[in-house]
């Protein structure tokens, strides 16, 4: 018995003393995409290369202000890319409107300097967005020159099953070099989008995602805004906390006149719930999901999880640069300044 004893202390001190670098580590793909553990994970190194963590010392507060000071003082910094950006049909003959998205690796810079190797629609995250009325047949002609297969799901919208697009379940994967064309009719208003259903962990947090806007919302009181902007907020794998494709401070200010009514939409593509939060001016809740709310209501901040979309109304009543962002600080704001999930309101 007391060999036994020994011996189980003697193998319980060998496990402690293996080094840490027998550990497996994190694996990517021949893509040099991170596998889909990875890309679910709650933070990414791609968030905005800021130090999110406590400060631990590492500076005195001076110099800390310095930091932040400078990085958030360059609000908003010019990159390379727009995403987002309208798709232009093709008319056929019987009044179809014909689009072409081809998903494909990219470079996409997220801020000033930083770069990932995202996967994309046309080139830029988010994939161009897609406008249709009440009512219009819809072809869409997915081409794929990834690395591997993919599919595209169109999220919330009322489509023949085997235009749905989840691969093993209502069409064969499409494989890479090959296309697949989707048909389907609009058939009510709706704010959505689109994205990959095949391996989603990974392609969608790559960037294989983007809007969808059929008609118009219905307002209350016949309210007219002056313009409309869609935010489709991501938070992990090659992307990371990203709005439209950028983090803080390349992300794109809302900028309104005085007396300004401002419609905007919210789109989780994300894998986190994110309670966006504007200062300062109110928002009109009006719409979940692209469906009008009978009780529209007020609220400062509106939590979306994944997969919902939000749209308020924001009438600009007060003049300044207000700050707008998840109200998750990890998402938003850290040692060396804001990154990731912010932007602001700019009313002039």
């Amino acid at each position: 018995m007391r060999r036994q004893l020994l011996a189980m202390a003697v193998a319980f001190a060998t496990a402690l003393a293996v080094p840490v670098w027998l550990a497996p580590r994190e694996a990517t793909g021949a893509s040099g995409v991170a596998d889909t553990a990875a890309a679910a994970g709650t933070e990414s190194s791609s968030t905005a290369g800021t130090n999110h963590s406590d400060h631990g010392g590492a500076v005195d507060w001076q110099t800390m202000d310095e930091q932040m000071a400078k990085r958030d003082r360059s609000f908003p910094a010019a990159t390379r890319g727009e995403g987002g950006k309208d798709l232009t049909p093709t008319v056929l003959a019987d009044g179809t409107k014909e689009f072409h998205l081809t998903a494909a690796p990219t470079t996409w810079e997220t801020e000033p300097g930083k770069t990932v190797e995202a996967w994309a629609f046309n080139a830029t995250v988010p994939g161009p967005t897609i406008h249709l009325n009440v009512g219009d047949k819809v072809k869409i002609v997915v081409e794929n020159k990834l690395p591997e297969s993919t599919s595209v799901h169109w999220h919330g919208m009322q489509v023949p099953n085997d235009m749905d697009g989840v691969s093993g379940m209502t069409q064969d994967p499409i494989p890479p070099g090959k296309s697949y064309t989707y048909t389907w009719d609009a058939t009510r208003p709706m704010v959505t989008w689109y994205h990959s259903h095949h391996d989603g962990t990974k392609q969608v947090t790559s960037g294989l995602y983007g809007a969808i806007e059929v008609g118009e919302i219905q307002t209350p009181n016949d309210i007219k805004p002056k313009q409309v902007v869609l935010m489709q907020l991501q938070d992990a794998g090659t992307m990371g906390m990203t709005i439209n494709g950028k983090s803080f401070p390349a992300t794109k200010p809302v900028d309104a006149h005085l007396g300004d009514w401002v419609e905007i939409t919210y789109i989780n593509v994300g894998t986190m719930e994110h309670p966006m939060h504007l200062h300062g001016l109110d928002q009109l809740v009006i719409a979940k999901d692209g469906f009008p709310l009978p009780a529209p209501y007020r609220a400062d901040t509106v939590p979306v999880s994944p997969g919902e979309r939000y749209t308020v109304l924001v009438k600009a009543d007060a003049k300044g640069i207000w700050a707008f962002h998840c109200h998750i600080f990890p998402h938003a704001e850290g040692s060396e300044g804001m990154f990731g999930l912010v932007t602001a309101m700019r009313v002039s």
